[in-house]
């Protein structure tokens, strides 16, 4: 079958995310017939080279050979019972090895990030409430922030074009300025900024902490802000102020865990262990939707009592899905087996030495880089410009996805020395073509 044929029945059929479908009459989707390692194939052969991991899942590649086997066997096993009254050994397994890596411990599933956030969010409200402190209602969270689309996320989510359609059906939220060192004043260092960030923060709290449940921030990249990086000692001050005021932190680790910042977890690069962790995106390798949110001892205790109104009577039906564990623990395997954090660390410093025509290009700004995410600003760029590049890009073969002005990548841990040469040239390229 040709791409026309599939995308006749894809605009008769499928509502795209994120997406006004009336502008893909225009800029119709591709459609993909296949992908293998870091590139995508459509169903006339063309390929393009995923840069952008499938929006920040993928990281072993497609159709990952030892991913692909785990299913295979677990399907043979079991696929799916409800995780309550019932529990399976994916589950465990997986509980136990995301215990040891974050510190925390009692995973609970959801099915994507939102649903992670959801479930932190109604945790620390419960949590005061079980301890005798129901006045403690509201959230904090950063300037440019997204943690999610659905209303509880939405609701300390901090981007306009998200948010402002559904303001009326949102809860209130405070947002204190972003650390994001782009915002810094001339001259200032971005730990100097992100100290004076750290200092309002302590203002609100200082004055707010009654009424507070938590601050939930995503720990060094805002990731729908731009990739908005910050220095790490933000996070530590954030945990000493949440500490000293008695208020939650919770760590949306969805986009920048699993390596994606150079460590395992990015709170471990300020030495912070938050109250919460929700985890999403890189926990399956991209394969199957699964998210977590583990959480320390003390807050469980205070949910495990006679009374069943004081436990936590959240669900989902997939709940802890063991076909999305069993991928879910492969994916561990691979970190494990193959040194991945080692290897990354290589693969990031040849990648830095490669973009450094086009970190001097003359249109680039704020050209950054954590871990296995890269970033920059285009100067002058045409309000049209995200549209634009990402559609030269595909006519080149690589997938792009800008944010407004900024161009990012955010490729599969397997990406060779190769394919990040052409993805720096193709990318200098589309600078003077759009």
């Amino acid at each position: 079958m040709k791409n026309s044929y599939w995308l006749t029945r894809s605009r008769e059929a499928v509502w795209h995310p994120c997406t006004q479908m009336k502008q893909l009459e225009d800029y119709p989707p591709v459609p993909i017939s296949r992908g293998e390692g870091i590139w995508l194939y459509d169903f006339e052969g063309r390929r393009y080279l995923d840069a952008v991991s499938s929006w920040w899942v993928n990281l072993f590649g497609h159709c990952n050979p030892r991913i692909n086997a785990a299913l295979r066997e677990q399907l043979e096993q079991i696929e799916h019972v409800m995780l309550a009254g019932f529990t399976h050994a994916p589950v465990i397994e997986l509980s136990e090895r995301l215990s040891r890596l974050t510190g925390l411990g009692h995973a609970f599933y959801g099915s994507d990030g939102a649903s992670a956030v959801e479930i932190a969010l109604k945790m620390s409200f419960h949590y005061w409430c079980n301890s005798g402190q129901p006045g403690k209602t509201e959230f904090v969270s950063l300037q440019n922030s997204y943690h999610g689309e659905t209303l509880g996320a939405l609701s300390v989510t901090d981007v306009a074009l998200f948010k402002d359609t559904y303001a009326p059906l949102l809860r209130h939220s405070v947002q204190v300025p972003s650390p994001d060192w782009r915002l810094a004043e001339p001259g200032e260092t971005p730990e100097q900024y992100a100290l004076r960030a750290a200092e309002s923060l302590e203002n609100h709290l200082a004055k707010h902490h009654a009424t507070t449940a938590a601050f939930i921030v995503e720990p060094l990249v805002q990731g729908a802000a731009g990739m908005g990086m910050y220095h790490p000692v933000y996070l530590k001050k954030a945990r000493e102020i949440c500490d000293r005021y008695g208020v939650h932190l919770i760590a949306d680790e969805i986009a920048v865990g699993f390596g994606r910042t150079g460590t395992m977890f990015a709170c471990e690069q300020a030495g912070v262990t938050a109250d919460f962790i929700c985890l999403s995106k890189g926990i399956t390798g991209g394969y199957l939707p699964l998210s977590a949110v583990l959480t320390t001892d003390t807050i469980y205790a205070a949910f495990y009592d006679d009374a069943t109104a004081r436990g936590f009577l959240h669900s989902h039906s997939y709940t802890g899905n063991p076909l999305a564990c069993r991928a879910a623990l492969a994916t561990l395997d691979i970190f494990e087996q193959d040194d991945v954090l080692a290897a990354n660390r290589n693969k990031a410093a040849y990648c830095n030495r490669v973009a450094a025509p086009l970190r001097d290009h003359p249109r680039v700004r704020n050209f950054r880089n954590a871990g296995m995410i890269w970033a920059f600003e285009i100067s002058d760029a045409p309000a049209d410009f995200a549209r634009r590049c990402y559609q030269r890009g595909l006519e080149a073969g690589l997938l792009l996805r800008p944010i407004g002005n900024t161009v990012y990548f955010m490729p599969p841990y397997v990406i060779s020395e190769a394919e990040i040469n052409w993805m720096m040239e193709v990318s200098y390229r589309l600078i003077d073509a759009v």
